[in-house]
Order: C-alpha cells, then structure tokens, then sequence
C-alpha cells in the first residue's frame, strides 16, 4: 500500500493508512506490518507512521500472529501463564458472546486427552488470569465468559467486520471507500492464528481466517480496479494471487483479465482464460460460467 505511492528516500512524503473505525493499518506494533513497512520506508521515519487521529481503544487484543493484549497502554500478554494460559484466554475471547463451561475449556486446552488433575489445573490457569486481568473481566463460576468494554478492538472481529464493509462498499461502486477496509482485512488474515498451536477449534477460527483473507482480496482488486491508474498494477497483483490461491474460483480470472485489459495487455487477459478453461476442463470437465464468458467476449470485442 504505501510501497506503490511513497519513496523511502523522502522525509517529506507523509504516510496514511485509512482502517476501520480510522484506526490505523499500519501500526507497528503489529506482527506482519513491520514487515511490510520494513521494505518501503527507511527505519528513521517509521515512528511517524502508524499514527491515529481518534483515541486509540482502552483494551486492544491481537490473536493472529504473535499474542498481544494492551489496556490503557500496558502490555499484559507476557504475563500469561505459559502456553496453557494463552490457549485458554484466546478461546474466551474467541467465544466472548456465550458462557463456556468447564468442560468446554477443559478440552479446548487439552484437546487429545486432559490430564487426570485437569480440573485442578483449569482452576489455576482461571485463577492466575483474573488476576492478570483485573476484577470482573472474567465472569462466573460454573461457566465462565469474558466482559470486555465496548472500545475493546479483537483483531479477528475487526477483519470480519471489515471485509463486511469493504464488499458492501463495492456492491455500492464506491471504489475508494472500500479499499482501506479491504487492506485492514488483509493484513490482519494474512497472519497465522496462534501459530504453532493445533486444535479442532484452531483450525475452525483458521479457515474462517482464510476465508476472510481470500474475500478481502477480491474486494481490494475489485476496488483497485475500479480506482484505476496508478492502482491498476494492484489490482493485477491481488488478481493474480487470488487465481494461484483459489484456482477454481473463477471471479479471481473475472477481475485478473478486466485488470490486465484496462492495462492494454489483452494478449495477456485472454491468455488467462485461455488457463482457467483448461483448468476447469480437467479438474470439473465443464466450461467457464456466463459471467467469465462475458468478460471473454468483451475482450475479443476490445
């Protein structure tokens, strides 16, 4: 995003990353933004990026990628209980709107075979966590739920949040208005959730997370496209992607050849179709459906 519009040599170019609520998409604090930054804007400059115009959230909780949980600018995530501890604070926020019993946590924890004193460790980790935590964050006894304030921001709710507003965006042809969203999506989706860990309801929140990821993609092409100039080499990149990642999914094609088009490389769009028919003809045995063949007959029109 700032790679495309900004030089890393320019003290004077001002970086701004638009995401949900305002907030900013390129703060540096979380994990794969660095990253990105890294690659495009010199290091002395970088603690003017990430900057918000709006009070940032009393209580912000990142779960993809590296763990992090910030209230009122303190860092609490290091003094979680160990692996356990994170495990079981990701499946209460991840389940946040509902009570868990026990049990539930008990196998979210130890999702192969629970050791024979778990119920005594379960009562620990809860215990070390209220007091991580503060009074009345985690409630009940029997089943417990997480009380978080209205501003908290839970990185995984704001992707689903705004790839939802990025795709309404787009069915409305506001093009600008649904680029940053779409970005915030992205970036957020692209990161692992909690890595290294396995368990059914990890990879449940994981797939959710690709889905998320593979949407806001094709929102961002569809939107770079329909910005056009400068964004039209983006649109290209998101468009090719989405055909390497999901090969049967044809909008990925659709919007690839449109972007290549506007770029006057025809040649090149009906190449692509060219691909996806074959791919479709050995994998399914069927053609190209009417909205890619219209693309393609617009091409040859062009």
């Amino acid at each position: 995003m700032v790679g495309s519009h900004m030089t890393a040599d320019r003290i004077d170019h001002l970086a701004v990353g638009l995401a949900s609520s305002h907030e900013s998409a390129l703060a540096l604090d979380d994990s794969g933004h660095h990253v990105h930054l890294h690659s495009c804007i010199c290091p002395r400059y970088w603690h003017n990026v990430g900057v918000t115009l709006v009070p940032t959230p009393t209580t912000r909780i990142q779960l993809c990628g590296p763990i992090v949980i910030e209230r009122d600018s303190e860092r609490l995530d290091s003094r979680l209980p160990g692996r356990q501890g994170r495990l079981l604070f990701a499946y209460l926020v991840i389940n946040r709107r509902r009570p868990a019993s026990r049990d539930e946590l008990a196998a979210a924890i130890w999702p192969r075979e629970p050791p024979s004193a778990a119920d005594t460790g379960l009562n620990a980790l809860i215990s070390k966590l209220r007091k991580i935590l503060g009074p009345g964050v985690i409630d009940g006894r029997a089943s417990l739920r997480l009380q978080l304030g209205e501003d908290t921001q839970i990185d995984v709710e704001v992707a689903a949040e705004a790839v939802h507003r990025a795709e309404s965006q787009v069915a409305l042809g506001r093009w600008k208005l649904a680029w940053g969203p779409s970005l915030v999506a992205m970036f957020i989706a692209e990161r692992e959730f909690l890595p290294g860990e396995n368990a059914p309801w990890i990879d449940e929140q994981r797939y959710c997370l690709t889905e998320i990821r593979l949407r806001a993609l094709e929102t961002y092409a569809v939107a770079a496209l329909g910005i056009g100039g400068t964004e039209l080499p983006a649109a290209v990149r998101a468009g090719r992607q989405l055909v390497r990642l999901v090969p049967l999914r044809e909008s990925g094609y659709q919007v690839l050849m449109r972007a290549l088009a506007c770029q006057g490389n025809v040649a090149e769009a009906l190449s692509v179709y060219a691909d996806l028919r074959e791919v479709l003809r050995d994998e399914l045995g069927v053609s190209p459906c009417g909205t890619t063949q219209a693309v393609y007959d617009h091409l040859l029109r062009a």
